[in-house]
């Protein structure tokens, strides 16, 4: 951290339960949380052709539940259609899966109650979802884009004709009542609270960036924001009980590509912005420095957030950027994924990036809940920093994504035995997003038994060999 000059608050020692901030209860008026530890949302892609949860799903919720978190945001990127999923394994939120999804919530706080002794204070979300522009309801290979907008680069990384249809004001209402049924059914399963997804390229994150888009879903910060307003006073209608909240991508950068020049026989080179010279002032973005996108600028997000507050929205979950185009902003690591590339920073340059984010926006916003994010590259050290950040108010509940994957009790082993299991902690080798990306489910292939030594890591070994390889070797 000193040698990147970098701001990341880390403690000396591991504070034992009964002292520690991650143990302290949280609350915001009507909102209670029992402690301060959130599992964010993570797409399992391991559902069944229609939308069900299967035994992998259920196994995930409980390792969700054995995690101790008080705060379950989202749980699982649920689709609120099936032209609406990024994957023909994705969840769905219909009349025929209400079944499976009330069975992972009961099987969650189950777990949950063993692990932490009692389900006071737990709060469990399920996060409402629209694919959009990375829409593929029935097959891995084909993608079916839903967009509001052209935009120059990614366009053109998706094939996308120029005449390629675009949402039509009409296509977006029916959308938005899709979110209303979904939070209705939401609502009647027991669930506290729906997150209207606004991150990571999805529709609602699209929305946002809709600069370009004409109509009243275009153009100016009221337009680009009507989406949103519109899905919250229906849910309000139709579920007035139901607490709202948004995970939103406080910032993107322009898309990053492989470095050609350093791309060779099979491994990718280090990330580098896609030619945008003669695309500025940038018009494709959100929370991006129009002059330069590949800086963040918070002046819009800001705006956002002070939107979510005048709607009696409270819980916000800051993430940034994008899985698809430049997963270095998103989630940090060492290991790319396999459409990636190489970091082209230290990953911990990007972890920063993301907490300081969060603080200043929880700076400006004392009244608002913030989760925060992109811990898990910080590995051994992430008790340490997440004691540190509550202690010194960055955030007031830290966010686990990849690392219960394989290590939901981190923060239970830190309190309890003021150490960490180190052979079980995520290394982060992508593997959790290679997988998806390839047809098969996300888990933990290196480190969980479950999927280490199944015929799905077979799989994703071969696929991952075969990557590898030089093409003269084929």
């Amino acid at each position: 951290m000193r040698a990147l000059q970098l701001r990341i608050p880390c403690d000396r020692e591991i504070l034992r339960a009964a002292e520690s901030p991650l143990f302290s209860p949280l609350a915001r008026g009507e909102i209670k949380i029992g402690n301060r530890i959130s599992i964010n949302p993570m797409e399992g892609w391991d559902g069944t052709a229609d939308g069900n949860a299967t035994e992998n799903t259920l196994r995930r919720w409980r390792r969700f539940g054995q995690s101790g978190a008080k705060l379950i945001w989202g749980g699982e990127a649920v689709a609120v259609s099936h032209s609406g999923r990024a994957n023909p394994n994705q969840l769905m939120i219909a009349e025929h899966t209400c079944a499976g999804l009330a069975q992972l919530r009961a099987a969650l706080i189950a777990e949950h109650k063993q692990a932490a002794g009692s389900d006071a204070g737990l709060l469990i979300g399920l996060q409402l979802t629209h694919s959009g522009r990375y829409c593929k309801p029935n097959s891995h290979q084909s993608v079916e884009p839903r967009i509001l907008y052209r935009h120059p680069i990614l366009d053109r990384r998706l094939g996308l004709p120029h005449d390629f249809p675009l949402l039509t004001d009409g296509e977006i209402g029916g959308i938005i009542e899709e979110f209303h049924r979904a939070a209705r059914i939401a609502s009647d399963l027991g669930f506290d609270f729906v997150d209207i997804k606004h991150c990571h390229g999805y529709l609602g994150h699209e929305f946002l960036s809709a600069h370009t888009r004409e109509g009243k879903y275009g153009g100016s910060f009221e337009n680009r924001t009507r989406f949103l307003r519109e899905v919250v006073q229906g849910i309000r209608a139709a579920a007035p009980q139901l607490k709202i909240g948004v995970r939103v991508s406080a910032f993107d950068t322009v898309p990053f590509c492989p470095d050609p020049a350093q791309s060779a026989n099979g491994k990718l080179g280090p990330g580098i912005p896609e030619p945008h010279a003669d695309l500025l002032p940038y018009r494709w973005g959100f929370g991006v420095n129009a002059g330069d996108p590949t800086q963040p600028d918070l002046a819009e997000p800001i705006q956002f957030l002070s939107l979510l507050e005048s709607l009696h929205i409270f819980l916000v979950n800051v993430t940034a950027g994008s899985p698809y185009y430049n997963p270095h902003i998103q989630r940090p690591a060492l290991y790319p994924p396999s459409d990636g590339y190489q970091p082209p920073e230290d990953p911990l340059v990007g972890v920063a990036r993301q907490m300081e984010a969060a603080r200043e926006l929880k700076r400006r916003f004392p009244n608002l809940l913030f989760v925060g994010t992109a811990y898990s590259y910080l590995q051994d050290f992430l008790p340490q920093v997440a004691q540190a950040a509550l202690r010194g108010d960055w955030v007031d509940s830290v966010g686990l994504g990849r690392m219960v994957l394989t290590y939901p009790e981190i923060f239970l082993d830190a309190a309890r035995r003021g150490a960490v299991q180190h052979k079980r902690i995520c290394r982060t080798f992508s593997d959790c997003t290679t997988a998806p990306r390839n047809g098969l489910p996300s888990g933990c292939y290196p480190l969980d038994s479950h999927y280490k030594s199944s015929a799905m890591a077979v799989q994703l070994n071969a696929l991952k060999a075969k990557r590898a390889r030089p093409e003269t070797a084929e």
